[in-house]
């Protein structure tokens, strides 16, 4: 065990050096040049607000308690985690609120309930997938675990696989899961805030994204799989600090995920196999006491962020409106990011290259903590903390 040791209607672009590692396509490079205000710098373009659509919004849940994720299913049911381990279900317009016997459940601090996502034949199924975090204050982890849902509760919980390396901090679990195409599972973990240099550990499952089957076995064709030491078989990329937005962009069958980063440096990356991310060798962002955490912007073998936020806008949730979302075309093509410290719900085009910012559907105000796309397009929006609501965003 490791031991201690802003902007409604407008769009902004990134000053940053982009370099957009995308899976199956050569590294670009551009430059965009832009206004210096205070230490961040910006362009605003008044151009036609995201989206163009009427729409009206609707307030599925209230009153919810620290959740973390939802999703919908196909009779138009919600499933919303909450933290201690509460499953919200939206039925009918009825809310109801059931307890899942987690084992080991460990609630402190950014702990407890996390991701919920749907197995692939949950039609057939009716396997529901978590994340969550387990053991206590002296040694803790992230766990998948998978039960039943049978319209109204859910089975015990079993956990199909277990984060190997453990910490003593209650922070930076990460936490986000994502069904691929070829039905394996990608899930995030975190530095655990302490542990930075676990990050750059290929034997070390801290700060990495992990893929896995669905049973919990481990991919045989998985970057590493051929490592001396078994830990490193499950990593698909490393450098990571605390990913907690992952997602799949169908239309370029590429793999987006952003990140926390500390003082600035948070970041929107594409996702290949074996690739280093850097953290935390390379980062924008700057140690919460404001010292430097590198003196490398850049180094050899690292990719760098296609995207970079600094100063933080702490991105929480993301989804993906791909072209199969026709509510609002002109948000096809972009990532959906709900934000922490900025509070907004930001959309970035990401076909364009310049990976140009708006802020979208203003109604959703407060810490953001998660977004869903429906199959028909319509946006669910989560906030976060106590008292918390979804709503839902439609086009007229």
């Amino acid at each position: 065990m490791l031991k201690m040791t802003w902007l409604s209607q407008l769009k902004i672009k990134f000053f940053s050096y982009i370099s957009h590692a995308s899976k199956g396509l050569p590294r670009k490079q551009c430059i965009s040049f832009f206004t210096l205000l205070s230490l961040f710098a910006f362009s605003v373009n008044a151009g036609a607000a995201l989206p163009k659509k009427q729409y009206s919004t609707k307030t599925l849940a209230t009153q919810l308690q620290s959740p973390w994720s939802m999703v919908e299913l196909a009779n138009g049911t919600w499933l919303i985690t909450e933290r201690d381990g509460h499953v919200v279900i939206i039925k009918n317009n009825a809310q109801s609120r059931v307890k899942l016997n987690l084992e080991g459940l460990y609630l402190a601090g950014q702990g407890g309930l996390l991701d919920i996502v749907l197995s692939p034949d949950y039609s057939n199924s009716k396997e529901v997938i978590f994340t969550y975090a387990q053991g206590d204050a002296n040694a803790n982890w992230l766990v998948v675990a998978k039960a039943t849902f049978n319209g109204t509760r859910f089975s015990k919980p079993q956990i199909i696989y277990k984060v190997a390396t453990n910490k003593n901090t209650p922070q930076h679990y990460a936490g986000r899961a994502l069904v691929l195409p070829d039905n394996t599972l990608l899930v995030s973990t975190g530095d655990g805030f302490d542990f930075r240099e676990q990050a750059q550990v290929i034997t070390s499952q801290l700060g990495k994204i992990l893929r896995i089957n669905l049973n919990g076995s481990i991919p045989t064709d998985n970057p590493f799989i051929n490592h001396t030491n078994p830990n490193a078989h499950a990593v698909y990329s490393l450098g990571h600090r605390n990913p907690q937005g992952l997602v799949y962009d169908y239309d370029t069958q590429q793999i987006i995920s952003h990140e926390h980063g500390p003082a600035g440096g948070d970041e929107l990356n594409y996702l290949t196999a074996g690739n280093n991310y850097g953290w935390p060798v390379i980062t924008n962002g700057d140690d919460y006491s404001q010292a430097r955490i590198s003196p490398f912007r850049d180094y050899p073998g690292m990719a760098k962020p296609s995207l970079d936020w600094t100063p933080s806008i702490a991105p929480s949730g993301m989804a993906y409106y791909g072209s199969k979302h026709a509510a609002f075309p002109s948000l096809q093509n972009h990532v959906l990011i709900t934000t922490l410290v900025d509070k907004k719900l930001y959309a970035v085009n990401l076909a364009n290259g310049e990976f140009t910012q708006s802020h979208i559907f203003p109604e959703a105000t407060g810490r953001l903590r998660d977004v869903f796309v429906t199959t028909e397009g319509n946006v669910a929006i989560l906030t976060d903390g106590e008292d918390a609501k979804l709503m839902l965003v439609k086009s007229n």
